[in-house]
C-alpha cells in the first residue's frame, strides 16, 4: 500500500514515517516511479515503534531492539531473553529520570511552601526584586 494508505492505517502521519525510515525502523519497497510500497507487515512494526517509544525508548535503542522483537496480537515481546539487559538498562534509565523529576517536584512544593500567602505581600520588596505586584 502507498504512503496515503498506510498513514490512515496506522495513525502515523506521513513525515513521521519517513522519520521512521531515515532512522532504520522501517523499510518499506520502493516502486520503480521511487513511491513507497508498504507491507501488511509493516503495519505490526509500526505497532512496536510506537509501543517502545511510549515505553519511553529512542529511535536508536529501538532500531537495535525492534529486529528481535515479537508481537502476539496483545503485546510486544522480546523473540530471546538476550535482550533483557537492554530492556532493564533502559528501564533503570527512566528511573533515574522519574527521580529527578520527582526530586525537582519536591524542591518545587518546598519553595511554595516556603512562600507567603497571597495578600501578604511586600510590594517594596517585590518591586526591588522586578516582580509586578497588582494593587491588592
Amino acid at each position: 500500500m502507498r504512503m496515503g494508505e498506510f498513514s490512515r492505517r496506522t495513525g502515523v502521519s506521513q513525515r513521521l514515517l519517513r522519520y521512521y525510515e531515515e532512522q532504520g525502523l522501517l523499510r518499506p519497497a520502493r516502486r520503480p516511479s521511487g513511491y513507497r510500497e508498504f507491507a501488511e507487515a509493516d503495519l505490526a512494526t509500526v505497532r512496536g515503534i510506537r509501543v517502545l517509544l511510549a515505553a519511553g525508548l529512542n529511535t536508536a535503542t529501538i532500531a537495535g531492539l525492534l529486529p528481535c522483537m515479537v508481537e502476539d496480537g496483545r503485546i510486544l515481546a522480546p523473540a530471546c531473553s538476550g535482550m533483557l539487559p537492554d530492556l532493564h538498562r533502559e528501564r533503570e534509565r527512566i528511573d533515574t529520570a522519574v527521580a529527578g523529576l520527582l526530586a525537582a517536584r519536591d524542591a518545587l512544593d518546598e519553595v511554595i511552601a516556603g512562600t507567603a500567602p497571597a495578600g501578604d505581600d511586600d510590594p517594596d520588596a517585590c518591586r526591588a526584586a522586578g516582580i509586578a505586584v497588582a494593587p491588592g
